[in-house]
């Protein structure tokens, strides 16, 4: 059931949220073991919350939106009196004393955390493995990956794990996870969700944000999330829409735009078919769509300055004692802060300016851009690796598999991954949905309109 099913049968005392939890319990002890989404999980805490909703249904007071609702947390998030890890072994056994505002809303909301989600070390790689927990499997084929960075996060509430899951997305972290996973998930605008305390990488570039298995489960979670607090100065002001109340008013009438590399990227062949497919089928929903051909250029290695330059001073304290716990694949990177100069990271900026003067020009003429949201589905998972680095016979990058993604978080614009076809081997392929700066709304009701025409939620792995 999505969570808005949930709220309704819960808020009508046709289910108990205590049985729900139950439900949502019994299958993480069966599936989790083997897909390894969720590390940390809070039982005695939750059976608490659930017990708790439901006399206050009995009692009839005010509910919450997500009254009762099984929802996790991805461990990069603080969790007050929770372990949250970072994936790191320098945080193995670190206890929050505070909530993120995102979990003290989603708790305010009547959600019931049921725990915290699997996450690379500190979220910055695209695919989700650690020293403390290791690998979280996909589960539509459990020797591939999930994705990154709320890789444990998606691959949860693909496995039924709870409808709901937190994210944040960095540089495609929210939305590479729902593409391979087959869910939906949304990168809201920068600042729409307040971020305290702050991450320890993509200080100017992370989101928070849903993943779900529907998009109105999304919009009312975004509901929740979204608003200004004083302790984030990046957040935005309030805005007088409900992303939920609005969702069906449909996009008839849209300009939309389609590219299949921005000018720069491989992609497999599979993923630009299906994606294409996709795209035009908007056609069929009033909307005038025409593929472009955009004079962009890739951000992947000021992507890379960024975060290794950001990591490395927010851990420079303790850097030595890091390398030597350090996930094997960052050793490498590590070593390359020595070869950065002030001016490759004041370059980062100007590089970013450029950008969005460069993708303002697409949508002075286009409502939204349509991209594939990874260039490959779902891969083999191997350990020291980030992903393929060969795609359709051509050589690409160590984050070239996920060019479509980073863009939008230089810019801060809105972008969410919809589920849109599978590959012949039955792994998801996600279409990328990106607005103008502000236009989160109508990212969901474009996303709402395309679930509505194509319907994704029968769809379930074969666990």
């Amino acid at each position: 059931m999505s969570a808005l099913e949930l709220t309704e049968a819960i808020s009508r005392g046709e289910l108990s949220p205590v049985d729900v939890l139950d439900a949502v319990l019994e299958r993480v002890k069966r599936y989790n073991p083997e897909i390894n989404a969720i590390v940390t999980l809070t039982e005695k805490s939750a059976r608490e919350s659930a017990e708790k909703a439901e006399k206050m249904v009995k009692k009839g007071e005010k509910l919450g939106p997500l009254h009762g609702v099984p929802a996790t947390i991805k461990d990069t998030v603080f969790t007050k009196g929770v372990r949250t890890t970072f994936g790191s072994k320098m945080y193995e056994n670190f206890i929050p004393d505070e909530d993120a505002v995102l979990v003290e809303r989603l708790k305010k909301a009547g959600a019931v955390i049921i725990g915290k989600t699997n996450v690379p070390e500190f979220g910055l790689i695209p695919v989700t493995d650690n020293l403390v927990f290791g690998p979280t499997r996909n589960p539509w084929d459990k020797s591939k990956t999930s994705g990154g960075s709320s890789g444990g996060a998606a691959a949860a509430v693909a496995a039924g794990m709870g409808p709901l899951a937190s994210g944040s997305d960095g540089g495609g972290s929210i939305r590479i996870p729902s593409s391979l996973c087959g869910v939906y998930g949304i990168k809201p605008s920068f600042g729409r969700i307040p971020i305290h305390p702050r991450p320890l990488v993509y200080v100017t570039t992370d989101c928070l944000g849903p993943i779900a298995r529907t998009v109105s489960d999304a919009a009312v979670m975004l509901d929740v999330m979204a608003g200004p607090d004083d302790r984030d100065r990046f957040s935005l002001p309030a805005t007088d829409v409900s992303y939920l109340e609005t969702l069906e008013n449909g996009i008839e009438g849209s300009r939309i735009a389609y590219s299949h590399d921005l000018g720069y990227a491989v992609v497999d062949p599979e993923v630009e078919q299906l994606t294409k497919k996709a795209a035009f089928s908007f056609e069929k929903l009033g909307c005038e769509v025409t593929e472009i051909k955009p004079d962009l250029f890739d951000m992947q290695y000021e992507l890379i300055t960024m975060v290794i330059a950001e990591t490395i001073t927010a851990n420079e304290e303790h850097l030595e004692e890091w390398k030597e716990k350090t996930y094997p694949l960052y050793q490498g990177y590590l070593q390359l802060e020595e070869t950065f100069s002030v001016r490759d990271i004041v370059r980062v900026q100007y590089k970013r300016e450029e950008l969005w003067g460069k993708m303002r020009k697409i949508f002075e003429d286009y409502d939204f851009l349509l991209t594939p949201t990874t260039a490959v589905p779902a891969f083999e998972l191997e350990e020291g690796t980030m992903g393929p680095t060969e795609i359709a016979g051509e050589t690409v990058g160590p984050v070239g598999w996920i060019a479509f993604t980073y863009p939008f978080n230089f810019t801060g614009q809105p972008a969410a991954s919809v589920p849109c076809g599978f590959t012949r081997d039955r792994l998801p392929v996600g279409l990328q949905i990106v607005g103008n700066r502000y236009d989160d709304n109508g990212v969901l009701r474009a996303s709402r309109a395309f679930e509505k025409a194509f319907p994704w939620q029968d769809k379930k792995p074969p666990l």
